[in-house]
């Protein structure tokens, strides 16, 4: 003999209404996966139609027809993109601007959010104030006094100019995210490693910058997104084509001795958004943590 439990109190009887609630749920449940659904296919479709073209024919992409899928799918323009082009040579550069660009910000980062918040001197908030002024700012706001600077310190097509550029875009929100992890720390920490014996750098090596490390990671992201997707400062800054950074490349992407190349160009897209990709994948779960806990406090 089975018994039949309900949610219901023993001897009382579901209303109408009560019956229709979970109704209800579930038409917003299913208009919410609808909603999320469209806005997916809406932003993944110029992903998707980018790799798509990187495998066509060019005559294929010329097509008044468009076609969903290849019909003569080919790697040639992967090719064109990385043996017909000065793509390695930028590469370079970018690998070496990005690079240079996240150890120094988020270098100075960590040191500068443990300064203003574990430490009292006058003038910390004016500090403050002006790295969040400063956040405020639009870049092409300050390119122009940016490049006369620089040009006056011969910093013009050097990769110390953009580094400095781009380490001055991405530090002031940089310090900001890592204060919140610093002041979410509480000072009985520091305070049990003073009675042990530990000296400040101690305190702050040891103790204090492991438990900022999802911080960092978030602003390495923000760090690397930003100084890796720049094409302006690069374009400007740099004058000869060899010190072009792969923004750079991709805007002037070119096979030698043939009209546009829009197959290519997509292939060179592809490539170009593939370490970005990876680089956040690798990382992803971190940001997600390393984001929120971040603005608990501020």
């Amino acid at each position: 003999m089975t018994s039949i439990t309900t949610d219901e109190p023993v001897g009382t009887v579901a209303t109408p209404a009560a019956r229709a609630r979970p109704r209800r749920r579930r038409k917003r449940r299913a208009g919410s996966n609808i909603l999320a659904l469209v806005v997916s296919v809406i932003w993944l479709f110029p992903v998707y139609w980018m790799v798509l073209t990187s495998f066509k024919q060019r005559w294929d992409v010329l097509s008044a027809t468009p076609a969903f899928l290849p019909e003569n799918p080919t790697l040639q323009n992967y090719a064109n993109a990385l043996t017909q082009t000065t793509f390695f040579t930028n590469l370079k550069n970018s690998v070496v601007v990005v690079g240079l660009t996240l150890i120094f910000a988020i270098l100075l980062a960590l040191f500068a959010s443990a300064a203003l918040t574990r430490f009292r001197f006058r003038g910390r908030k004016i500090i403050l104030v002006v790295i969040l002024a400063v956040q405020m700012l639009p870049g092409t706001a300050l390119l122009i006094p940016q490049f006369l600077v620089f040009n006056q310190l011969g910093l013009l097509n050097q990769y110390g100019g953009l580094i400095l550029a781009y380490v001055a875009a991405t530090l002031p929100f940089s310090i900001w995210v890592m204060r919140g992890f610093f002041l979410a720390i509480p000072r009985e920490v520091e305070e049990a490693a003073e009675v042990d014996g530990a000296s400040t750098w101690t305190i702050m090596w040891r103790v204090l910058f492991p438990l900022v490390a999802p911080g960092v990671i978030a602003s390495s992201v923000f760090s690397f997104i930003a100084a890796w997707n720049d094409y302006l400062v690069a374009y400007v800054f740099m004058k000869d084509q060899t010190m072009y950074t792969l923004p750079v490349w991709l805007a002037s992407f070119q096979v030698p001795n043939q009209p546009t190349d829009y197959a290519s160009q997509m292939a060179a897209s592809v490539i170009f958004s593939l370490p970005a990709v990876i680089f956040f994948l690798i990382i992803q779960r971190n940001l997600v943590t390393g984001m929120s806990a971040g603005a608990v406090k501020g």
